[in-house]
């Protein structure tokens, strides 16, 4: 398995495993209590890290040469 590949548990780890820890209210960030902007933010995060994965994957260039 390709090693850029592995960035894609990254977003897995932040949207479960920082919920304990940011599963508050009275912090809020631009209007939103912080678990959602925490989960809204990880969603975003995600696209951007699909997007890296797919750009550096070789697996993927090898399929457009064919």
């Amino acid at each position: 398995m390709n090693s850029i590949r592995w960035l894609m548990i990254v977003p897995f780890i932040g949207m479960l495993g920082g919920v304990p820890f940011v599963n508050q209210v009275t912090p809020y960030v631009f209007g939103m209590p912080l678990l959602l902007f925490w989960l809204v933010a990880w969603v975003i995060a995600t696209s951007v890290i699909m997007a890296i994965v797919y750009r550096f994957d070789p697996a993927v260039k090898e399929d457009e040469q064919t």
